[in-house]
């Protein structure tokens, strides 16, 4: 994600290489979303390379890959998840291990999942997105996955796409995310000390960031109950995601005075949202 085509000029150096990049995504950010480990599993000097340009503190949530999730769900995947593990070893605590799985990913299929979690590493956090409506619309397959997770210390994250769908698109962006993102109930509960919510707002900005003022409530009262959250936000494009992050932390931060605040970014022009 820190390679975005549009970022290099406004939040990025323009003629830093891209095997550099990241280090100055942690300038604005202090987590990511690691969505190109789904295709394809890292060599291990690559995510060296990466664990070089963050600190400790930093969090990377890098994706399953989907012959485990999506092809072959959970069933026969010991040597992919070997060497997925190895090569993620570089990230130490700093990485979450983030299953996403698709929507015909149901209730039944929940015991599958249950002892795939419970077979990952106990120093790694662990996290899932789940698709299926019945997760959100059932109360019995809603407690069903919440048992499961609980017994692996894993997170449900909720990719809140609700802003997003209360209006037709309005540009080839939205259009795109229209037809691919998840149409689901929000959900605001939280499973363990370290939280995760991916949101996806609107080309314009007035729309999302009044979107996303439920989360800001949310996440100081979990910030006051001493849970850690990580919050991602999304637009159809992300031309605008890193700005548009620091400044839901900026709604939060005013909520919650005592929260740190981000790092510095590097010297650039002015971001600007407007």
């Amino acid at each position: 994600m820190w390679t975005h085509k549009a970022w290099p000029g406004r939040f990025l150096p323009q003629s830093l290489p891209a095997k550099e990049r990241l280090r100055a995504y942690a300038g604005w950010c202090n987590a990511v979303e690691g969505n190109t480990t789904f295709y394809a599993t890292p060599a291990r000097n690559t995510v060296e390379a990466w664990a070089q340009q963050i600190d400790p503190g930093f969090r990377f949530v890098v994706k399953l890959p989907k012959v485990v999730t999506h092809e072959r769900r959970f069933v026969g995947v010991e040597a992919e998840m070997r060497a997925f593990l190895k090569a993620i070893e570089p990230l130490g605590e700093r990485a979450v291990l983030w299953t996403q799985l698709p929507s015909s990913f149901g209730p039944s299929d929940v015991d599958a999942l249950g002892r795939f979690l419970r077979r990952l590493p106990t120093d790694r956090q662990r996290a899932v997105e789940v698709r299926h409506a019945g997760f959100f619309t059932n109360a019995g397959s809603t407690s069903l996955l919440e048992r499961a997770l609980a017994a692996a210390d894993a997170e449900w994250v909720p990719f809140d796409t609700t802003v997003f769908f209360q209006n037709p698109p309005t540009s080839e962006a939205e259009q795109d995310a229209w037809a691919k993102k998840p149409r689901l109930p929000r959900r605001t509960r939280a499973l363990t000390d370290r939280p995760i919510v991916r949101y996806l707002g609107r080309d314009s900005v007035e729309e999302t960031v009044e979107g996303w003022r439920p989360w800001t409530r949310v996440v100081a009262r979990w910030l006051r109950e001493g849970r850690s959250p990580t919050v991602f936000v999304h637009t159809p494009d992300n031309n605008d995601a890193p700005a548009l992050a620091r400044r839901f932390h900026d709604d939060v931060r005013a909520l919650v005075p005592v929260l740190d605040t981000l790092p510095e970014p590097e010297n650039l022009r002015p971001a600007t949202l407007f």
